[in-house]
């Protein structure tokens, strides 16, 4: 187990190495991103989504509680890598995997849920008013779900966001066979031109229009069993579209280390179920992190679960800027760190391993998947 342990993390390791310039920025690591491909789909008897859906998951297992966990068998990442696939007219199929460049993937860990709390002294968010914000980039990548989550934008058709958001590791939530994404966009005006009032204190009314969801990936690494007896390492599910939205979307990236990220820092807007109708823009700095897990205090209410954790890098290759989507917002953790309560809010990282599945769910060609 050691050795193929050892084998996993040399064959995900980063190409570049980050230099010790003055001059340096921030750049984007080159990762060398096993392959996942389906070995076999089977037909499922159609869901009851019957489970209610919940906002937040919560968990007490930690840093360490991760960290001490042992690495799973290739056979149970293979596994947890397995997926359901939920269609618009009810059915589900289950695809097994395989995998064809060893990674590892961190096995989900045991809790229990205690607390709600997911503000940390003065609240830092900001919420985003007026189209000239709300429908340029970044912001007018993040969508709502009706199930009440988050969403990304992350490919013409595609919407990444929390597993728990569909399905509560035993069941499709209520909903889930119905789900749509909503687009905010502004009101028409009535008749006349109107006056501009895009500033923050008479905010441009907005609406949300809704594109139906054809179909829902979940991981099996979720679906195994109840949510917060499995950890949050898994909590992740793409849902592809019915038509193109049309708009910009944000390209997902293998989460680097916590230290190569600028400032240490990481970005996600959601809509925050305490601010309703408003899109909430927040940052802040990575506390811990484990293989699949971040770990921070970035102010967060239920309903931002599922947002995209976005970092801005140099791409080498392009000689520019880009942001890519490294990890999903899942919820809070409340854990005992030597004696002292200590709580966190807690996103997935996109690993190679994770990358390589959506990826391959996006496009469909492990070709296409072979950089993170």
């Amino acid at each position: 187990m050691a050795a193929l342990s050892t084998l996993i993390l040399l064959l995900c390791a980063a190409k570049d190495v980050m230099p010790s310039s003055p001059h340096w920025k921030p750049t984007w690591p080159s990762y060398r991103v096993p392959v996942i491909l389906p070995q076999s789909t089977l037909n499922l008897d159609r869901p009851q989504f019957d489970a209610e859906a919940r906002l937040e998951v919560v968990s007490p297992c930690g840093p360490a509680c991760h960290k001490s966990s042992p690495l799973p068998t290739y056979e149970e990442v293979k596994n947890y890598l397995s997926y359901e696939t939920l269609y618009a007219n009810g059915s589900l199929t289950e695809t097994e995997v395989g995998i064809y460049i060893l990674s590892s993937d961190g096995d989900g860990s045991r809790g229990r849920a205690r607390t709600k709390r997911q503000i940390y002294g003065y609240d830092s968010r900001f919420s985003i008013f007026g189209k000239d914000f709300l429908l340029n980039y970044p912001f007018s990548t993040s969508v709502k779900l009706s199930t009440g989550c988050t969403g990304t934008l992350v490919a013409e058709k595609h919407v990444l966001t929390a597993a728990h958001c569909i399905h509560d590791g035993k069941s499709y939530v209520k909903g889930a066979q119905k789900l749509r994404v909503g687009f905010l966009k502004p009101k028409q005006k009535d008749g006349s031109k109107g006056s501009n009032i895009t500033n923050s204190a008479m905010p441009e009314k907005m609406k949300f229009q809704w594109i139906r969801v054809k179909r829902t990936h979940v991981p099996k690494g979720w679906i195994k069993g109840n949510a917060n007896d499995i950890g949050m390492d898994y909590d992740y599910a793409l849902l592809e579209l019915k038509k193109p939205h049309k708009r910009k979307f944000m390209k997902i990236g293998v989460s680097p280390p916590a230290r190569h990220l600028p400032g240490g820092r990481i970005h996600f807007s959601g809509y925050d179920n305490d601010r309703p109708g408003n899109l909430v823009y927040r940052f802040c700095d990575v506390k811990d992190e484990t293989y699949d897990l971040l770990y921070q205090q970035c102010d967060a209410q239920p309903g931002a679960s599922g947002s995209g954790v976005y970092v801005r890098m140099w791409k080498r290759q392009n000689h520019k800027w880009e942001r890519k989507i490294i990890g999903i917002f899942s919820g809070h953790q409340w854990v005992d760190m030597n004696g002292t309560p200590q709580d966190f809010n807690v996103a997935v990282r996109i690993t190679p391993l994770k990358y390589a599945q959506i990826c391959y769910w996006i496009k469909g060609n492990y070709l296409d998947c072979r950089e993170g």
